[in-house]
């Protein structure tokens, strides 16, 4: 009996008492889904539900009573072995070992599917992540956005989202222009500009610029007109920049569905678009030679310049007009992920999505992610090869390798800093978290094949009833949780419950295996039921590690 089936039972309790009268409720109160959890200590069972205290006040009974009814009626479903009144009317549900090893082959069937569920179905998701200016390589902040917000993708896609993953490039302002001019002083052997970039990767670009002129028959760029070379340099020296963040990130498992340019947005139209329908609502005034949006009528802490008095289009007029291309787009749900330096945007960003009449807290979602900290040897990392004064994504894989960054960024709560130890991201030891998971994987695949060669098939048999040991209990509530840890996290937008879910079910795992819960049989002792049904959990438990590790961009390996 899997948790759905059990909720169902439940439901379908419910729904006679309310039918033969016993329960004063209508049907309509009944809720469509009985939520069903893992009670905290194992002896109190397999499932708990907290339904009665939730219905008992509407049908004018006392809770316990209420649950008392309920159990009753429980009791006689096929495969609940017992139901506990627990407190004020907890219910306390024990499923016999057959009903609740019926799990093991349920998720052996549906494969890849496991864990996926529909409860953000309807729902079309532009998440923009990472969205770094293309001034620099992939800074560790950037990178930690990277991993969060492909996970968080790959878990809201599972739960039924439609996700379009969006990269927002900032190739418009003065950033941009500070970029260039550092390429170009870098060519003529110059120092950089006081408020431009350094590093190596600078002259790496610079080299690249003036190799592509030369290659396509054009002078050498450094030695045109100011105006002429900056020109050259921002146009060659943006595209090879960005070329190597989308490689990065694509070496990172990450790719968007859409790169939006920035500059688009102005030489479309796009921002006097949208500052005229802005006007249209009632939301724009002028003042002081300057046009403002009334923002502090929709929550804001003031009203924000929208175009400058020198007719110049203010940093924000980008970002309205880039909201209301993204709802136009036909998307419900605009979630955007900003590093630490972005609070002061969400009360503005929130007022422009009420001005445009959505509702902030539904259309629009803003979440902001800490700070990233590496450690190694004890000390701060703090300096790069090639950036010079930040570490990169190029360094973090180099220094751990893909999947030990990617499950170390995810697994942690955006709204925590965090400190990574390289030492430990790059040890094969149980104390490295993702070598924790990937070696439980590791060995239900070990465990797969010694079976092949011992003849344990797992199609010969499967009796859910030998499952009756105490961790395969444990182990099995392991397995049922997926649905729900998936169902959560897309809700929650936070992919660090999979990461944390996984560790959980390793451990059950691992305990289940070292109590010696055999799979192959000993000596001369014949194949039976048991080695198979032990091989139907076995490769459960292979699936839902495998299903996990994928919500998180992270490889399941079949040896270590």
């Amino acid at each position: 009996m899997t948790p759905d089936q059990l909720s169902q039972a439940i439901a379908a309790a419910l729904a006679a008492a309310v039918a033969d009268g016993t329960f004063a409720l209508d049907p309509a109160d009944l809720p469509a889904t009985v939520h069903v959890e893992r009670p905290r200590q194992r002896e109190h069972g397999d499932w708990a539900t907290n339904v009665a205290l939730q219905l008992a006040k509407k049908a004018g009974s006392n809770p316990r009573a209420f649950a008392e009814e309920l159990a009753r009626r429980l009791t006689s479903t096929d495969g609940v072995a017992s139901v506990e009144v627990a407190g004020p009317g907890f219910l306390n549900i024990r499923l016999d070992a057959a009903a609740a090893g019926e799990l093991a082959r349920s998720i052996v069937e549906q494969g890849a599917s496991y864990g996926t569920n529909t409860a953000e179905a309807g729902h079309r998701v532009n998440l923009e992540f990472v969205s770094a200016n293309p001034t620099g390589p992939l800074h560790i902040g950037g990178v930690r956005w990277a991993a969060v917000g492909d996970s968080l993708a790959r878990v809201l896609q599972a739960a039924g989202a439609e996700v379009t993953r969006e990269y927002y490039f900032n190739d418009h302002g003065a950033q941009i222009d500070r970029f260039a001019r550092s390429l170009l002083a870098r060519a003529r052997g110059e120092e950089a500009p006081e408020d431009g970039y350094g590093g190596q990767y600078i002259a790496d670009i610079a080299e690249q610029v003036t190799a592509q002129a030369v290659a396509a028959g054009e002078p050498d760029p450094a030695t045109l007109g100011d105006d002429e070379a900056l020109e050259a340099f921002r146009a060659r020296g943006v595209d090879l920049m960005f070329d190597e963040i989308k490689k990065s990130l694509h070496d990172f498992g990450v790719d968007f569905d859409v790169y939006f340019h920035e500059d688009s947005l102005h030489e479309s139209g796009a921002v006097d678009r949208a500052v005229a329908r802005l006007r249209e609502l009632g939301h724009v005034y002028e003042q002081d030679g300057a046009t403002w949006l009334r923002t502090t009528e929709l929550g804001d802490d003031k009203d924000r310049v929208v175009i400058k008095s020198d007719g110049e289009a203010a940093y924000i007029a980008g970002d309205i007009a880039y909201y209301l291309d993204k709802r136009e787009r036909g998307f419900d749900r605009v979630v955007m992920m900003l590093g630490a330096d972005h609070h002061g945007y969400v009360g503005r960003m929130k007022a422009v999505a009420a001005a445009f009449g959505d509702d902030p807290d539904v259309n629009l979602e803003i979440l902001i992610g800490q700070l990233v900290n590496l450690v190694k040897d004890g000390a701060p990392v703090r300096m790069s090869k090639r950036a010079g004064t930040v570490v990169t994504i190029d360094d973090l894989v180099d220094a751990v390798g893909v999947d030990a960054a990617r499950y170390a960024l995810a697994r942690s709560s955006t709204d925590s800093a965090i400190d990574l130890d390289l030492d430990l991201l790059a040890k094969a030891t149980n104390e490295n978290p993702v070598f924790y998971v990937q070696y439980a994987h590791a060995r239900t695949a070990a465990i797969g094949r010694n079976a092949a060669e011992a003849g344990v098939r797992r199609e010969d048999g499967f009796d859910a009833s030998v499952l009756d040991h105490e961790t395969e209990a444990v182990l099995l509530g392991h397995l049922a949780q997926l649905p729900r840890v998936v169902a959560q996290a897309a809700n929650l937008r936070e992919p660090h419950r999979v990461a944390r879910y996984l560790e959980e079910l390793a451990g059950g795992f691992h305990k289940w295996y070292d109590a010696k819960r055999y799979v192959l049989p000993q000596g001369d002792e014949p194949v039976t039921d048991t080695h198979r049904t032990r091989l139907w959990l076995v490769d459960a438990t292979r699936q839902v590690l495998a299903n996990g590790l994928g919500l998180l961009g992270v490889s399941a390996p079949e040896r270590m």
